[in-house]
C-alpha cells in the first residue's frame, strides 16, 4: 500500500468528492444525470477521490481517462456551468486555499477539454453542438 503523502489534505479530498456528490445527486439539473449513470457509489467516490489525489498530490492510485464515461453521458452545456459552480463553491469549503485553487484550475481545464471532445459541431445559432445542425 502506499504512504499517504498528505493526509490532512486526503481527508479534504475525501470531504470535496463526498460533499460534491451529496449536493450534485440532490441537484434539479446535475442529480437526473449523476443519479442515472452511476450504480455503485462507494466505488465512484473512491474512484474520484483517488483522481484529486493524483491531480493534487502526484499519488499513483488512480489510472485511466475521465473523458470516455464523460462523453457518453447525455450532458449539455448548462451541466458543465453547474458543475463547475457547484465544484468550486464545494472546493473552497472543503480544500485548504492552495488546494482549493488547483483543483478548480484543473476543473476549469478539465471542463474545457470535456467540452471541445463532446461539443464538436456547431448549431445554427454558432453554439457548441454534439450533432451537425
Amino acid at each position: 500500500m502506499t504512504e499517504t503523502p498528505n493526509p490532512e489534505v486526503e481527508e479534504s479530498i475525501n470531504n470535496l468528492v463526498r460533499e460534491f456528490y451529496r449536493e450534485a445527486r440532490q441537484d434539479s439539473l446535475l442529480g437526473p444525470i449523476f443519479n442515472s449513470a452511476i450504480e455503485d457509489w462507494d466505488v465512484h467516490l473512491r474512484i474520484v477521490a483517488d483522481f484529486w489525489s493524483k491531480a493534487l498530490l502526484k499519488t499513483e492510485r488512480y489510472t485511466g481517462s475521465p473523458f470516455p464515461l464523460h462523453m457518453k453521458m447525455p450532458v449539455e452545456l448548462e451541466h458543465f456551468e453547474r458543475w463547475l459552480a457547484l465544484f468550486e463553491e464545494t472546493a473552497k469549503a472543503t480544500l485548504p486555499a492552495e488546494y482549493g485553487a488547483k483543483a478548480i484550475a484543473k476543473v476549469r481545464h478539465m471542463a474545457e477539454s470535456f467540452k471541445a471532445g463532446i461539443f464538436i459541431f456547431v448549431d445554427k445559432n454558432g453554439r457548441p453542438a454534439r450533432h451537425p445542425g
